[in-house]
């Protein structure tokens, strides 16, 4: 294979990793190098070789741990940069750099993956790549937001994303959008960061990126779940957590997880609580991700705690911290002190020591203050205050009761922003609700509802095949003379007055009405909702129907109405075609050959196929003992466009109906 050859092999599959086809992008680059290995090497091809070989193994790592495999795409991240030095090609060098800090960050060795985006952004300024340093700048901002450095976080996210809009790059601005959404959220300042979210979801969806929309309406539950809107949190969390299973995304299915664990905490749900964070903690332990795991472990402590399982608790509080210390997360470090004080200070706990409990608040309260957690010093100036009052020391109790009362009074300030924020948000999302409510009856009044979910989820592409299906066409008989004996308002009256009968008969039957074009009226059995007995339920709905039209006043004294109804069976194809206007519709010859059963019948007769007749017969209805139907063999006929058809007529037989 030709070098030109496999250097267009490999941008398949870095397109592949961009669509989130990371099974195809880890076949290709494992076909690649494997094809590498056992191909001669000429003498003025060797750096080139060594180029598309750190290539190879660079997209292989990204095909990795973007699948949430990031302990298995090191020794191939570290294999990629040693093959890029060893081909003297800088840019080679600063992509394999940037690659490898990437997997750091997920397998939490944070001091590792400043040092390569360092150099990555480094050799790209040597280069003059300087469109190329974005994604690392937005990187960093990432590390430094797992680091609980939010100021420096929104600076290095703000560079990156007001970059990528400047150059139209929309995907990587999308992506560093909902970073910032992050940011936001973890500061407290919920408004603002549902807005960015909303922002991001809305653009992953018309990007057509259905991983990333997954990993928007997870962190969006996570808003809302500090909002205390716990059946909306679960309800994005839930869609987020399918989705990820659907895609083999192992790392963020673990991560939404947790957080539905964290939901059922909040509502007392402690088995079920547990039983999430349970299946995250295995996961984030077999993924190698430090920082998850030292989160739930803590969690978890505090889900036995509730339950008065002190020793539980203990455990995992210690486990927690170990974690959180070995990661250097300083603010990890005081959540899991505070917890540990917390135990020692509550007298239900066996081994219950109000000196231990003052040690470990101590901590926390110098941690506190050193990372301006202004709500969390006032709590452990207030537990201290409480604990030495208790012990009889006077002078330390006042002492620390004193400053809680100081903090409390600027963080009381801090939350008068926040309620006044939170009411804004609250009659935001009543607004937003609303809004949504018409939508989905709009949508619902227009579409299947399987269809309507599927365009609200975001899919961009909604096309299905159906192997049998049957479609009915119906038309007015004679409509031209009609409407001109009749106003154009008691036309539309009386079109509105069957057509409304006809989409109740549908509902009755299981059918699905697809729409109305002028006089004629079509409907479907057997989608969007497959079934075996569609040509059963149609053939009932067509007998309704004809009786429905006879049974139907006349709008003019000497003009009755009379219908022709068509129907056949055969394969489909379903779907939206477009970006406005939705519209749900068929095509195939199944539904050319209903519209001509409909134009070759009779008024007031069910014309239909020989293939619609032996699909009715094939689902079970044994004619002989259901005298309430009958097919007239019409004979043979010459179908325009169809040829030589054999086609009946379907009648309802008098008193079985």
């Amino acid at each position: 294979m030709k070098l030109d050859e496999i250097d267009e092999l490999l941008n398949n599959a870095e397109a592949a990793i961009k669509s989130s086809k990371f099974a195809d992008a880890k076949k290709i680059s494992e076909e690649v190098l494997s094809s590498l290995s056992l191909q001669p090497v000429d003498s003025h091809e060797v750096q080139s070789n060594l180029i598309l070989r750190s290539k190879a193994l660079r997209l292989l790592s990204q095909s990795l741990w973007n699948n949430g495999r990031a302990k298995e795409a090191l020794p191939y991240a570290e294999e990629a940069l040693s093959t890029a030095f060893e081909s003297q090609n800088r840019e080679a060098e600063a992509r394999a750099n940037a690659n490898i800090g990437v997997v750091c960050y997920y397998i939490s060795d944070y001091p590792r993956a400043l040092e390569f985006y360092t150099t990555a952004i480094a050799i790209y300024d040597e280069i003059g790549e300087k469109y190329k340093v974005l994604s690392v700048i937005s990187n960093i901002g990432n590390l430094y937001l797992s680091l609980g450095e939010y100021p420096k976080a929104l600076e290095y996210m703000n560079r990156a994303l007001a970059a990528h809009n400047e150059i139209g790059d929309k995907s990587n601005a999308t992506l560093v959008m909902g970073n910032i959404g992050s940011v936001y959220y973890f500061i407290g300042d919920y408004p603002r960061a549902l807005e960015y979210l909303s922002q991001t979801l809305d653009a992953y969806q018309q990007l057509g990126n259905e991983q990333g929309a997954c990993n928007s309406m997870g962190n969006i539950g996570s808003v809302y779940m500090s909002l205390a809107d716990y059946p909306r949190a679960l309800e994005y969390m839930n869609r987020a957590l399918a989705g990820h299973i659907e895609f083999g995304n192992k790392a963020e299915a673990a991560n939404v997880m947790g957080n539905i664990g964290n939901v059922h905490l909040l509502q007392n749900n402690y088995t079920d609580s547990l039983e999430y964070m349970s299946r995250a903690l295995a996961a984030h332990q077999d993924l190698g991700n430090k920082t998850a795991e030292a989160t739930v472990l803590c969690n978890m402590g505090i889900i036995y705690g509730e339950c008065l399982d002190f020793t539980n608790a203990l455990e995992f509080y210690k486990k927690g911290l170990a974690s959180h210390e070995a990661l250097g997360d300083k603010s990890g470090v005081a959540h899991a002190l505070t917890h540990i004080g917390s135990l020692y200070a509550n007298d239900k706990f066996e081994g219950y020591n109000s000196s231990i409990a003052k040690e470990y608040y101590h901590r926390t309260t110098t941690m506190y203050q050193e990372l301006g957690s202004n709500q969390k010093l006032f709590e452990g100036h207030h537990a201290l205050a409480k604990l030495y009052q208790q012990d009889g020391d006077t002078a330390q109790a006042l002492y620390h009761f004193m400053l809680y009362h100081d903090i409390e009074k600027e963080v009381q300030s801090e939350e008068t922003k926040k309620t006044a924020q939170r009411a804004a948000y609250e009659r935001q999302i009543g607004e937003m609700q609303r809004e949504q409510d018409v939508t989905e009856r709009i949508l619902h009044n227009i579409l299947p509802k399987e269809i309507a979910h599927r365009i609200r989820r975001g899919d961009q592409k909604i096309v299905d095949s159906y192997e049998s299906v049957s479609v009915l066409f119906a038309d007015i008989v004679g409509f031209t003379k009609l409407s001109q004996r009749v106003t154009p308002e008691q036309l539309v009256a009386g079109l509105d007055g069957i057509f409304n009968i006809f989409d109740i008969l549908a509902e009755k039957h299981g059918c699905e009405k697809i729409k109305t074009i002028g006089d004629c009226y079509m409907v479907v059995a057997g989608l969007p909702e497959r079934c075996e007995n569609h040509a059963e339920r149609l053939a009932f709905m067509a007998l309704d129907m004809q009786k429905a039209i006879d049974e139907f006043p006349a709008l003019v004294a000497d003009v009755s109405i009379s219908m022709r109804i068509g129907i056949h069976s055969g394969s489909v194809v379903a779907g939206i075609i477009g970006k406005n206007k939705y519209a749900y519709d068929l095509w195939g010859d199944a539904v050319n050959t209903a519209s001509r059963m409909e134009s070759h019948g009779e008024s007031g007769k069910i014309h239909v196929s020989e293939e619609f007749t032996n699909s009715f017969v094939m689902t079970g209805r044994n004619l002989s003992k259901h005298p309430d139907i009958q097919f007239t063999a019409r004979g043979e006929m010459d179908i325009k466009g169809k040829g030589i058809m054999n086609t009946y007529f379907l009648n309802r037989v008098e008193g079985n109906l």
